[in-house]
């Protein structure tokens, strides 16, 4: 029988809620196997090129990907699947034809959670703004996601060059691109968090400045998941928005690339039990 060996290539990876995700996938597909974190530096390129190593010579199944290496990966493999392509960074890994594959699960795994949420706090379509934080790995994701989806999609970062350089490699969708000092949030009814600001053991931090104020209508999604109700989830909520973290994608982006790896298809609702 098949014994399943996958991991997440990451750093820091202390917070990760992935191989409880794992595990439970594993148990309810009645499968074999083990799912192992790997903290790899942002510098340290040789272990990140022997970690792909094992994947190649069949010993390890299959790996996901998270910061700081979701674009760093892209050199070290053999072909990137259309989305991955399009998105720019990569998430899942695994071999097909001797080959070494990246693929993205992050994109499918946003849009699918966040119609989801919409749609139960909502019920109805909402006017199809967005402000994304952020311009790294998962910032592509959820862009690329809400691109194709229809919305008009404006980013803002810290670094005003790094939002540049994405919005370069999405042309075509007039997307724009703010500086944090002049965001005038009350036009968007939708705000995404794709930076890390807010997550544990840093979790007294916002990524909006503070006193930031939001319309009562403006959806407030963060992709930080740990803690369960970040600052920033907080302070929307408590002004009358609807809000959640990232938690409901993890497990959406997790069930996508188990499928990738093993041909099976997790209950959701198990997934969400694991880590709840």
């Amino acid at each position: 029988m098949m014994n399943y060996q996958l991991g997440l290539i990451g750093f820091p990876l202390g917070h990760s809620l992935s191989p409880k995700i794992h595990a439970a996938a594993l148990k309810a597909c009645n499968l074999q196997g083990n799912y192992s974190l790997f903290p790899i530096p942002p510098e340290d390129t040789q272990a990140l090129k022997d970690l792909l190593a094992r994947v190649r010579t069949g010993e390890l199944h299959g790996l996901n990907v998270t910061i700081p290496h979701k674009q760093n990966v892209i050199p070290l493999l053999d072909e990137l699947t259309p989305t991955a392509q399009s998105i720019g960074a990569v998430n899942t890994i695994y071999l097909r034809d001797e080959k070494l594959i990246g693929d993205n699960t992050d994109a499918a795994g946003f849009l699918a959670d966040l119609k989801r949420f919409v749609n139960k706090e909502t019920g109805k379509q909402v006017n199809r703004t967005a402000l994304v934080l952020g311009a790294g790995g998962s910032a592509r994701a959820v862009v690329y996601a809400l691109l194709n989806d229809g919305w008009n999609v404006t980013i803002s970062s810290r670094r005003l060059e790094q939002a540049q350089q994405l919005a370069n490699s999405f042309t075509g969708y007039g997307l724009q691109v703010t500086s944090y000092e002049t965001l005038q949030l009350s036009t968007f009814k939708l705000l995404v968090n794709t930076t890390p600001v807010g997550m544990s053991p840093n979790a007294e931090f916002s990524p909006l400045p503070e006193n930031t104020s939001l319309s009562k209508d403006t959806v407030v999604y963060d992709l930080v998941y740990n803690p369960r109700e970040t600052r920033l989830v907080k302070n929307a909520r408590a002004q009358g928005c609807s809000a959640t973290t990232g938690l409901g994608m993890l497990i959406e982006q997790a069930a996508l690339a188990f499928e990738l790896w093993t041909g099976h298809t997790p209950p959701r609702e198990v997934l969400q039990k694991a880590v709840e």
